[in-house]
């Protein structure tokens, strides 16, 4: 996305709330016309989209939704898999009238270099994106708990700045490859990241802190119908300990 068209929403965002923008150097004005979207702006499309509190993501045949849950099994990750390449998405709370996605990228190149991984500014579908490889933690074989050795992986970071928000994806896989012509699953997952609607809220968040994010209705009933039943379990007198 050009900058002209980031800085249109937040300028946008801050004139609905009476608020006179500060002095920008504008690189060009483009007419917005695609997401990521603001919820006071998201498009009545049709879309279903699964709701999960700051972004609501869309639901798209033969994607599959995951979320991470920390040890309080709250949400603080989702990802969106098509095929063999992942999207991991994540929205942060940011300045009501300047973008941060110029420093993000910025502690992200430096970050990815200080662990052996290598990124580099290129043109992309959402103007200025990271591309190279990072290093990510493997998971252990079957029946190992020792993890093996981080492997390299082909990355894409993606981002756009909106207002009071910034929308940060994460894709790996053969959609982040630069070798040879990008597979289906490259464009499928990029449409998805501009059909997703944050919802920022009104509540004073510090720069850079992490939108909350709650399960969906149903999977947060089976959750606890599976924590219910562990702790069922668990109880003297319960299916497994009981006579």
């Amino acid at each position: 996305m050009p900058f002209g068209r980031r800085r249109n929403r937040i300028e946008r965002s801050l004139r609905e709330r009476g608020v006179p923008p500060e002095p920008q150097h504008r690189e060009r004005e483009v007419e917005e016309t695609s997401g990521p979207w603001d919820v006071s702006d998201a498009p009545r499309d049709g879309l279903a989209r699964i709701d999960l509190g700051a972004l609501r993501l869309p639901a798209v045949q033969g994607m599959e939704l995951r979320v991470e849950l920390n040890q309080q099994q709250k949400v603080i990750g989702a990802t969106l898999r098509m095929g063999e390449s992942q999207l991991q998405v994540s929205a942060f709370a940011a300045p009501r009238a300047t973008g941060i996605w110029d420093s993000v990228r910025e502690d992200l190149a430096t970050s990815a270099s200080g662990q052996g991984g290598s990124l580099r500014e290129v043109e992309g579908p959402f103007g200025i994106e990271l591309a190279g490889t990072i290093l990510v933690a493997a998971p252990p074989p079957p029946g190992q708990t020792e993890r093996p050795k981080p492997v390299r992986r082909a990355a894409r970071f993606i981002g756009v700045d909106g207002p009071r928000w910034f929308l940060r994806g994460l894709l790996t896989g053969p959609a982040a490859s630069s070798e040879g012509t990008p597979p289906p699953e490259a464009e499928t997952l990029e449409q998805a990241f501009r059909d997703i609607v944050v919802v920022r809220g009104t509540e004073p968040m510090p720069v850079r802190e992490q939108l909350p994010l709650i399960l969906p209705q149903q999977a947060a009933d089976q959750l606890a119908r599976q924590q219910a039943a562990q702790q069922a379990a668990q109880q003297p007198g319960g299916p497994v300990g009981g006579a």
